[in-house]
């Protein structure tokens, strides 16, 4: 995100939801988490956790383009516990049959935010970054560190550390935790932020800055076996040089996942599997 003329900037969901508003005051990566147990797994090693959910993402990213959903975004400046300014949209997305994202507007109101302008990547962050997936094809470009275990609402989870190798002109990646259902090998919680930001030097002050928030994006299971993204909060300060600090809070929900068309194909490891009759809803 980027101060404007002043700054710039590019079941667990329960909790977060009814939280009152005194424990949002930042960005909690271990809310509704246990103490965190540093033991190695066992029966199975980090780098083969590492590739049985990377193979389930790729299930789960086919998966999704075949789900209608709603997105509801609201970004909000803060003065103390008081909103000055807000940006709100809500869209509807589709996917066509090439995979391509489709967003229908359906709620727009006057934007008025006064310190804070969305920029062109905080925009990218709403279409893919918030709701992080790491695909077979994405792991070569991070680090992902093991770093133990951890019980997270209902759920027991294997925990990594995950940060880009490098950072491509151009390019934007999640830096920060992910929590992997140890029975399903899919992601079920992230928390982080994109990077990278553009951030002003004693060399560079004059600098168009593009500051980015710490953000958690929790997942529900979807049709009984898909960990689809339905909740994302930031609440995080954002320090521009020369600006000073910006409090601010996003929330964004993903609502009404419904499956469209007649049938879903899932090509999985050179394997036709057919979705049009998913397997009962977990209680």
């Amino acid at each position: 995100m980027k101060f404007f003329k002043l700054a710039r900037w590019s079941g667990f969901v329960c909790f977060v939801l009814l939280a009152p508003a005194a424990l949002l005051a930042q960005t909690n990566c271990e809310a509704g988490a246990g103490s965190l147990n540093p033991a190695q797994p066992q029966g199975v090693t980090a780098q083969e956790i590492i590739e049985k959910f990377a193979a389930r993402e790729e299930m789960f990213k086919q998966a999704r383009n075949n789900y209608a959903y709603t997105q509801d975004i609201t970004v909000q400046e803060l003065d103390g516990t008081t909103v000055t300014g807000e940006f709100r949209l809500v869209q509807d997305i589709t996917y066509d049959d090439k995979g391509v994202r489709m967003e229908n507007v359906t709620f727009a109101p006057q934007n008025s935010l006064r310190q804070l302008q969305l920029s062109r990547e905080d925009y990218e962050d709403f279409r893919t970054k918030m709701a992080f997936i790491m695909t077979t094809s994405d792991v070569p470009h991070y680090n992902l560190l093991y770093v133990g275990q951890q019980h997270v609402d209902e759920i027991d989870t294997y925990v990594f550390d995950t940060a880009p190798k490098t950072i491509e002109k151009g390019q934007r990646y999640f830096q920060g935790r992910i929590w992997v259902d140890s029975k399903d090998m899919q992601i079920v919680k992230s928390c982080g932020k994109t990077v990278p930001e553009t951030v002003a030097t004693s060399k560079k002050k004059n600098v168009n800055e593009n500051l980015s928030p710490k953000f958690v994006t929790y997942r529900e299971q979807i049709d009984g076996q898909y960990w689809f993204p339905t909740y994302t909060m930031a609440d995080d300060t954002l320090h521009f040089r020369g600006a000073g600090d910006v409090h601010m809070r996003e929330i964004i929900k993903y609502l009404n996942y419904k499956r469209f068309g007649s049938k879903t194909k899932i090509i999985f490891k050179g394997e036709v599997k057919d979705e049009s009759n998913p397997p009962p809803k977990k209680p």
